[in-house]
């Protein structure tokens, strides 16, 4: 099946498909005439929705025959701040949908490749390092998140691939406190400024979604822009295309007293996550750096 366009023909199942990814990857399937099934929470409202329990069991059945089976559950991590019943539900939301699906995935005889979500957080800081899927797990909380995440996903065998998106770039994603801050023109470099971001577009997270499905690929995949970007590249893209000033500074300190280790794990973290499975399997990036996913994201709606 590997290097097969998505088509007619091909079901996809997919949870977690109300977020800001999941919502664009359903259209984007439905559009080249892919039989998608959404698994919710509440009453279906239509025959491509099944209802489930994210806390199990599920029923093996319901994914049979699918290509794929897509997890993107999780709580934002965006609600701040991160009190303790919080991280608890970050980390919980993650892992108890992604091992009920697990679980079902590995009672099936042909079982489908599990594309399961994870994040660059698996990485952690790594100051002045290019990281690319072959490194070890880094330090802090959203690492550790990442991990239980990706072994409760392993326990549906071994056609598991564990994408790890880096923030998307887009007016519903981490753009969207940095626009709010930028247009009352007080935005400016969070700590030094210096520090490098994973980043991606919206349209190229949903394409290498398809990417990953359709090539087969399994292991971890890192889903990220392929030129390094820091913060105040983002910060400085953001304020030219509002037309707006970049220059108070929040200290690292001050953000750390406001946020404590959310700030970071979220705004101070230094990694540059090198997509490079992507790259050694031929997809091609809409957005090559993070200024032109900012101008697109703008453009797109960003603006009002």
């Amino acid at each position: 099946m590997a290097d097969q366009p998505l088509g007619p023909g091909d079901r996809v199942v997919v949870a977690g498909a109300s977020g800001l990814i999941g919502r664009a990857l359903v259209a984007s399937l439905r559009e080249s005439g892919v039989a998608v099934t959404q698994l919710v929470r509440r009453e279906p409202g239509s025959a491509s929705e099944i209802r489930w329990d994210p806390a199990g069991p599920l029923d093996p059945a319901v994914l049979d025959g699918a290509r794929a089976v897509v997890g993107l559950n999780g709580a934002s991590i965006g609600r701040l701040p991160w009190t303790r019943r919080y991280r608890s539900e970050l980390l919980w939301s993650r892992v108890s949908p992604t091992r009920t699906l697990a679980d079902a995935l590995r009672r099936l005889t042909n079982p489908p490749l599990f594309v399961s979500a994870s994040a660059s957080g698996f990485y952690g800081s790594r100051p002045g390092r290019r990281i690319d899927e072959g490194q070890e797990r880094g330090d802090g909380f959203l690492a550790d998140v990442c991990v239980a995440w990706e072994a409760a996903a392993d326990l549906a065998g071994e056609r598991v691939a564990h994408v790890r998106f880096s923030p998307v770039i887009h007016a519903d994603g981490v753009l969207k406190p940095l626009v709010f801050l930028t247009r009352l023109g007080v935005a400016g470099p969070l700590g030094s400024g210096r520090q490098s971001w994973p980043w991606a577009s919206l349209d190229d997270t949903v394409g290498a979604l398809r990417h990953v499905i359709e090539h087969d690929l399994t292991g971890p995949v890192n889903v990220a822009g392929p030129e390094r970007a820091s913060e105040n590249d983002v910060g400085f893209a953001i304020a030219r295309e509002l037309n707006r000033p970049y220059l108070i500074p929040a200290p690292a300190f001050a953000l750390r007293l406001a946020l404590g280790a959310a700030a970071d794990d979220l705004l101070l973290v230094d990694c540059d996550v090198a997509p490079a499975v992507l790259a050694d399997t031929g997809f091609e990036w809409r957005h090559r750096t993070a200024e032109s996913a900012v101008r697109d994201a703008l453009a797109s709606g960003g603006r009002s």
